[in-house]
């Protein structure tokens, strides 16, 4: 009998399909060139030097980051041009200062008065953005708050090792839509209240500064970006079933998949228990019929990745190392103690953060390790 790709697991494993992720890579970079916008893609999601490999083989060489930390990490492999997208802390300026002198830093404004306290600690040059927040209201400075806005661009404008690079806007509130008309609803919002507030700005005399936008549910399913210069999705490289349930993409389209030992069989009552919990897949949940659940999709080892099955297979719960799994009969059949069952995650990013890295699948088997961030971190 020929072996599977699985066959050698022994433990819960990340296993990557390159094809699909490099698919999900190719349509985001086709969206950024017929919209002629720059697509800066959020490397949060696979940490991994590796893959962000893959996004050079489309010509792409500036990227976004959530921690100094992982933009360190990505400027030692080789990444010149970086934007750190999240809220500007101080305590690690020396981070800053190290990664200002040795490539092009982008760091991020999100509150009134970060721009000046920034300014007295730098000794290296950085681009600045600020964060806007239109109506998402995690961090940002409301779209409203006009002169709050201008006082941080002429604080930037003063300052002799700051540039002023543009608005930033991360539309997290398309995370809570549900289907394209509800995310086209939030981008178009979005967009609109940008164009005021760029038209505010210039009329102040503020010209030649760019807007940045990224949230995977709206680049995905936009097709117009107007006023935008850059996107900065993360997600899109895997997808997962958050944005399945959102609707930016189809279960076809997530490129990762948590490769799980069954440890215990229950056909009487349709469960199956296997060595894959919240220490793997996080505890994100989605809501199945109404009532909160686990709900990561079950998938079947295939030669070349796996089969999306019935809508009726799913995981029901999990613990620090437990997934229980609800099977129909025909499924719970097909396995034994030792199987490997696959499930998709609600969360890709947090899975893979938890995992450390991948197994790129192949037509053999799952032997090409994919070391993320942390696990090189380990190492050293």
């Amino acid at each position: 009998m020929k072996r599977l790709p699985w066959d050698n697991i022994t433990k819960p494993s990340l296993l990557l399909n390159k094809q699909i992720a490099m698919d999900n890579i190719k349509s985001m970079v086709e969206k950024a060139l017929r919209n002629q916008v720059v697509l800066r893609p959020h490397f949060k999601t696979h940490q991994s030097v590796a893959v962000g490999e893959w996004f050079k083989d489309f010509g792409l060489d500036k990227i976004a980051v959530s921690s100094l930390e992982m933009a360190e990490y990505f400027q030692k492999n080789g990444w010149k041009d970086i934007t750190v997208a999240f809220p500007i802390n101080l305590r690690e300026i020396n981070l800053i200062n190290s990664l200002a002198s040795k490539c092009e830093l982008g760091v991020l404004v999100s509150g009134k008065g970060v721009s000046e306290a920034l300014s007295k600690k730098l000794a290296h040059s950085v681009h600045v953005w600020i964060e806007i927040d239109t109506g998402y209201g995690r961090s940002g400075i409301s779209d409203h708050a006009l002169a709050t806005i201008l006082d941080e661009i002429k604080q930037i404008e003063a300052a002799e090792l700051m540039q002023f690079k543009g608005l930033l806007v991360h539309n997290g509130q398309s995370y809570k839509c549900i289907g394209e008309t509800e995310i086209l609803a939030v981008h178009q919002q979005s967009l609109e209240r940008l164009v005021i507030l760029r038209d505010k700005i210039e009329a102040e005399g503020i010209k030649d500064f760019e807007i940045s936008l990224g949230d995977t549910p709206c680049c995905s399913v936009a097709e117009e970006f107007g006023v935008v210069d850059e996107i900065r999705p993360g997600n899109f490289v895997f997808y997962d079933l958050t944005q399945v349930n959102i609707g930016s993409c189809e279960k076809e389209d997530i490129a990762v998949a948590l490769a799980c030992p069954v440890v215990a069989i229950y056909p009487e009552r349709n469960e199956m228990i296997v060595h894959g919990g919240g220490v793997h897949l996080s505890k994100d949940i989605l809501k199945r019929d109404g009532q909160a659940a686990s709900y990561r999709a079950v998938v079947l080892p295939t030669q070349n990745g796996w089969e999306i099955v019935s809508e009726n297979a799913y995981v029901k719960s999990i613990s620090q190392e437990h997934g229980i799994l609800t099977l129909p009969d025909e499924i719970i059949a097909k396995f034994s103690i030792g199987d490997i069952v696959g499930i998709l995650p609600v969360h890709s990013c947090m899975t893979a953060d938890l995992m450390r890295g991948y197994h790129l699948l192949s037509d053999s088997t799952p032997s090409i390790w994919l070391p993320m961030m942390k696990s090189e971190a380990e190492k050293g």
